[in-house]
């Protein structure tokens, strides 16, 4: 018997290991826990991740961009072919919704046809087709499926956020935020006088960066079906995992941002009507601020900028480490800035939610890349770094706010130093020079 016991536990450890089994357990994860936030949405009043992925099926969908986002993702696991019956099938779905709404009077809207023909094509992947063939596809359909899918918690989150926090703690991000010589009210100022047509490129471009992350994810997995071969690392990775780990904190240190507590959109709850035209005075007595329960506390980390700088790093090599063609490059770049200026300009964000969140993107990504080098001394180090900046960063807007609002100079230089270190640290590790190229073999069957 005691010979035994070892055989069955190593059994068991190598079913947990297979792919089919890791597929079910991730799959019943997923189920339970759109389940258990639908049933909590509802109970707290609001509309539940099951509820709003019906409405993409048969109503009217939340948003135009992320169906259509994830079925464009998921068509990289078959073949030329099928994605143009696919796509040929999406856009009539989606034609005929439209009509059908015209016709009942209510405004156009588009997300139907890709989230029906996403289903479809992970039904039949999964009944009809076998090998490297159905393997590339769940695969793929699994992607798109989970962008759509976070994309629904993540709503859910931002309503729990809310719930949760009854109060804000603006008063101490806008003390630390004077060490970085207040960012949003110089750049909100700063759009005001370029007026519309230069909010209106840059509200885009803050509102579709998703689609734009697909569009880098479906570049660099462009040789999947070609090769039948796997990047080791690819954007959607980062994007999912920063989405998981970053809106944590929005519990932990819930901000609602200058426009909402300094600004007119406070709905009663902010301190007074100062952003973007005037600076609030110091207050060295900062406290946590009642506020509203409708209004998201999701500021500290800006996943936006964590989100961007994703982005701009996955554009600057391909998977294979060699140079990105210079479009995308130049297209990474301008999203970047793009979004940073949107986040400060619209008062979404204080300047100290931007160095977090750009801390907290390095250091995912340094976790999650070259996943074939292992977890060498060079990557414990770093993510270990990027880490204790983040959590130090945190403590100190929370704990030393007074004293960086007081001595702004020195505490600017520390906290955009210990940013500009993750970032160089980064850069050594893993651009300094060019990587083996990396790929997921996926064997034939």
């Amino acid at each position: 018997m005691l010979v035994e016991q070892p055989r069955t536990v190593a059994g068991g450890a190598t079913r947990l290991r297979d792919p089919r089994t890791l597929a079910v357990v991730a799959v019943a994860a997923v189920l339970a826990l759109l389940i258990g936030l639908q049933v909590m949405a509802a109970i707290m009043g609001f509309d539940g991740p099951l509820s709003s992925l019906a409405r993409d099926f048969v109503g009217t969908p939340k948003s135009m961009s992320v169906p259509w986002a994830g079925f464009v993702l998921a068509l990289v696991g078959i073949s030329t072919r099928r994605r143009v019956i696919s796509l040929a099938a999406a856009i009539g779905i989606d034609a005929v919704w439209v009509a059908l709404r015209l016709i009942d009077g209510k405004a156009v809207s588009f997300g139907n046809g890709p989230t029906i023909v996403l289903a479809a094509l992970g039904l039949v992947a999964l009944v009809r087709w076998r090998g490297r063939e159905r393997t590339d596809a769940l695969k793929a359909v699994a992607l798109g499926a989970l962008l759509v899918l976070a994309t629904k918690v993540g709503d859910v989150w931002l309503h729990l956020t809310s719930a949760v926090r009854p109060t804000v703690l603006d008063e101490y991000v806008l003390l630390a935020d004077h060490a970085l010589g207040d960012p949003s009210w110089v750049v909100g100022r700063v759009l005001d006088v370029l007026g519309p047509e230069v909010y209106a490129v840059l509200h885009w471009v803050y509102i579709e960066l998703p689609v734009a992350a697909i569009a880098v994810a479906v570049w660099q997995l462009r040789k999947v079906v070609p090769t039948g071969q796997w990047p080791s690392h690819y954007l959607v990775r980062t994007f999912l995992v920063l989405g998981l780990v970053g809106p944590l904190f929005y519990v932990l240190f819930p901000v609602v941002g200058p426009m909402f507590a300094f600004g007119a959109d406070g709905h009663g709850f902010e301190v007074g009507s100062f952003w973007p035209a005037a600076l609030p005075p110091i207050d060295s007595n900062p406290s946590a601020l009642p506020f509203d329960e409708v209004t998201p506390r999701n500021c500290m980390p800006s996943m936006h900028t964590a989100w961007a700088l994703a982005l701009f790093l996955h554009t600057r090599r391909d998977v294979d480490g060699s140079r990105a063609p210079i479009w995308l490059r130049w297209g990474g770049a301008f999203w970047l800035a793009a979004t940073v200026t949107a986040t400060l300009g619209f008062g979404y964000h204080y300047g100290v939610d931007l160095i977090a969140g750009a801390v907290l993107c390095l250091t995912v990504d340094s976790a999650l890349r070259a996943p074939e080098r292992g977890w060498d001394a060079f990557r414990l180090r770093l993510v270990g770094f990027g880490t204790a900046v983040f959590a130090g960063l945190l403590l100190s807007y929370r704990y030393l706010a007074v004293p960086m609002a007081e001595y702004p100079v020195a505490a600017g230089a520390i906290v955009i130093g210990l940013l500009a270190a993750v970032a160089i640290a980064f850069h050594h590790t893993w651009f300094a020079a060019a990587p083996e190229p990396a790929i997921e073999r996926i064997p034939a069957t």
